[in-house]
C-alpha cells in the first residue's frame, strides 16, 4: 500500500495522523519501504517484526498458513505486478471509502486471491469430451449489506483489474470461469448452502479497464461467449472507479448490444480481419449508453 492507501482506509482520509504513526511504526521496525526514485510514492510492506507479531497474537489465523521467509519471497515482484496490485488497492479504497454510508455496511474486501480461487470448467473444444479446468484468481472479492427502508440486501462481487496487459480471450476464458463457478453452485457451497441453491447467492463480476475503446472491446467479446455473457460482468473504466465509485459509470455486455444491433458493430457480426480502432463506434456508444450504478439498475 501507499500512504495514501492507509490514510483514506485506517484515517478517515486523516494523512497527518496516518503519516505520524507510518513514521512510528517504521521507526519501529514493524513497517518496511521500498527503494523508490524521489518522485515516485513511498511503497510500504510489512516486516518480519510485523509477521511475528501479529502472528502471535492470532490476528493472521484465518488466513492460509505461511511462514515469513514465504511472504518475504512475495514482496520480491516484477514493476508491472506492483503496478496492478497498487491499481487494485486503489479501486478497493475509493470503493470501501464512498461504502461509508449509514446505507451500507461493507463485511469483505479481501484482494488476497488465494482465499477465493477457485477451479472452473473452460468451454468444450472439439474432439475434446472432457472441458478443461482452469485456476480463476480473482483480484478481489466483495461482501456489502445494503439497507434500505423495505429490506436489507447481501451482495457479492468479484473484482477484475485489467490494464490491458492481458489478451481479451483470456479475460473471455475468465468471465466464462465465473459462469461456471455460478452454475455448479460454487458461492454457495462456500457459504453453506448446496449447489442447487445457486441461483439465492448470485454475483457479479466487476471489470475495470484502462478506458472506453477497452471497455467496449470487451463487451462485445464476452457477447460472442458461448452461452454470451449478458449482465453477470459489469465494466467501467479506472479513472471513473477511482472518482465515482457510486455513480452511473457502469455498463453490461447487454446495453452494449442494445446499441449496435444492426449496426456495422453488431458483435453477432462475423470479423475477419485485423483489429483497427473504431472511433465512430465509440462514438456512437458515447452518445447511446445509459451508464448504470453499482446498486440500482436503472439506468441515468
Amino acid at each position: 500500500m501507499t500512504l495514501g492507501h492507509i490514510g483514506r482506509l485506517y484515517f478517515a482520509g486523516r494523512s497527518e495522523a496516518a503519516k505520524k504513526r507510518i513514521q512510528a511504526l517504521k521507526s519501529a521496525r514493524y513497517l518496511g519501504e521500498r527503494t523508490r526514485k524521489v518522485y515516485e510514492p513511498s511503497i510500504l510492506h510489512l516486516r518480519e517484526k510485523a509477521f511475528i507479531k501479529l502472528s502471535e497474537s492470532g490476528q493472521i489465523s484465518e488466513y492460509p498458513i505461511f511462514t515469513w521467509k514465504q511472504l518475504q519471497k512475495r514482496l520480491q515482484v516484477s514493476q508491472s505486478t506492483l503496478r496492478h496490485e497498487l491499481d487494485v488497492l486503489e479501486v478497493k479504497t475509493s470503493l470501501s471509502s464512498a461504502l461509508a454510508l449509514p446505507r451500507f455496511e461493507l463485511l469483505e474486501f479481501s484482494t488476497w486471491p488465494l482465499i477465493y480461487q477457485f477451479y472452473a470448467a473452460q468451454p468444450t473444444q472439439p474432439g475434446i469430451y472432457q472441458p478443461a479446468k482452469v485456476l480463476i484468481r480473482p483480484d478481489g472479492f466483495i461482501r456489502i449489506y445494503e439497507h434500505t427502508s423495505e429490506d436489507d440486501f447481501e451482495h457479492f462481487l468479484y473484482l477484475e483489474v485489467d490494464r490491458s496487459t492481458e489478451p481479451r480471450e483470456t479475460l473471455a476464458l475468465r468471465s466464462y470461469g465465473y459462469q461456471d463457478y455460478y452454475r455448479r453452485g460454487g458461492l454457495a457451497v462456500q457459504y453453506g448452502g448446496s449447489p442447487e441453491d445457486y441461483q439465492d447467492f448470485p454475483f457479479r463480476v466487476l471489470m475495470v479497464v484502462p478506458n472506453d475503446e477497452r471497455r467496449n472491446n470487451m463487451a462485445e467479446r464476452l457477447l460472442q461467449n458461448t452461452p454470451p455473457i449478458l449482465s453477470m460482468v459489469w465494466l467501467t473504466t479506472f479513472a471513473e472507479i477511482t472518482t465515482d465509485p457510486l455513480g452511473a459509470i457502469w455498463m453490461r455486455p447487454i446495453d452494449y448490444r442494445e446499441i449496435t444491433k444492426g449496426t456495422a458493430y453488431d458483435p453477432s457480426r462475423l470479423r475477419t480481419e485485423a483489429y483497427r480502432r473504431q472511433p465512430e463506434r465509440e462514438a456512437l456508444v458515447a452518445g447511446e449508453l445509459k451508464k448504470l450504478r453499482l446498486f440500482d439498475d436503472s439506468p441515468r
